[in-house]
C-alpha cells in the first residue's frame, strides 16, 4: 500500500557539534499541515567490535555515559575519523584503542541505525575473533575498564536490563545467533 506523501518545505541548524548537528525540521504533512521535527545528524557514522577472548568470552569496555548519568557496559566502538574512512578500519582501530588487542581478521556482522525517530546515526558491528595482544590507546579524556564476560552471561545481561546500549545489545545477539554454537 502507498503511503501519503510526506515532505520537508524547510531545514534550520539549531547546534552545530563536533559529530552531531541538530536541525528544526518542518514537514508537510497529508493533510497540508506543517509540524515542527527534531532532526540529528550524524556526519560520520561509527563502527563497534565484538571482540571474543580465545575461552570464548566477550571483552567489553565500562565507561562512564553522561546522557545516563552512570556506567555502562559496551563494545568498543566509536566515530569515524572522516566521511570516508572505511567502517572496518573504523572499527580496527577502535579494538586496539579501547581494549589493548587489534585483530587482522575482522568479520562483519550487521549494519544498524540507533535511534531512526529522529537520528540517522547508522553503526555497523564487526566481529574479532582471533585477537593479537597490543597496546591501550584511550582517547584524551577518555577512562575506560575492560571486562571479560561469558557470552551466555551477557544474554542474561540484556534480559535482566543491565546492558541497555543498542548497539551492544545488537552486537551480543547477532555474534550468538552466529557463533554462539560453535567452538571456539
Amino acid at each position: 500500500m502507498e503511503q501519503p506523501p510526506i515532505k520537508r518545505v524547510k531545514r534550520e541548524l539549531e547546534h552545530k557539534g563536533s559529530i552531531l548537528d541538530i536541525y528544526s525540521d518542518y514537514m508537510e504533512l497529508p493533510d497540508g499541515k506543517i509540524e515542527k521535527w527534531d532532526y540529528v545528524e550524524h556526519r560520520k557514522g561509527a563502527a563497534a567490535v565484538i571482540p571474543a577472548l580465545p575461552d570464548g568470552r566477550i571483552l567489553l569496555v565500562r565507561q562512564y555515559r553522561n546522557a545516563l548519568e552512570r556506567f555502562t557496559l559496551e563494545v568498543p566502538a566509536g566515530a569515524r575519523d572522516s566521511v570516508t574512512e572505511p567502517m572496518i578500519e573504523c572499527a580496527s582501530r577502535e579494538l586496539e584503542e579501547e581494549t589493548g588487542y587489534r585483530c587482522d581478521n575482522l568479520e562483519f556482522l550487521l549494519s544498524l541505525r540507533t535511534t531512526v525517530a529522529f537520528c540517522n546515526e547508522r553503526v555497523d558491528v564487526f566481529a574479532a575473533r582471533d585477537l593479537i595482544p597490543s597496546r591501550q590507546r584511550l582517547d584524551e579524556g577518555e577512562s575506560i575498564e575492560l571486562e571479560a564476560v561469558a557470552l551466555e552471561d551477557l544474554c542474561g545481561m540484556i534480559y535482566q536490563g543491565i546492558i541497555q546500549d543498542g548497539k551492544t545489545v545488537a552486537a551480543i545477539l547477532a555474534y550468538k545467533d552466529k557463533y554462539g554454537n560453535v567452538d571456539m
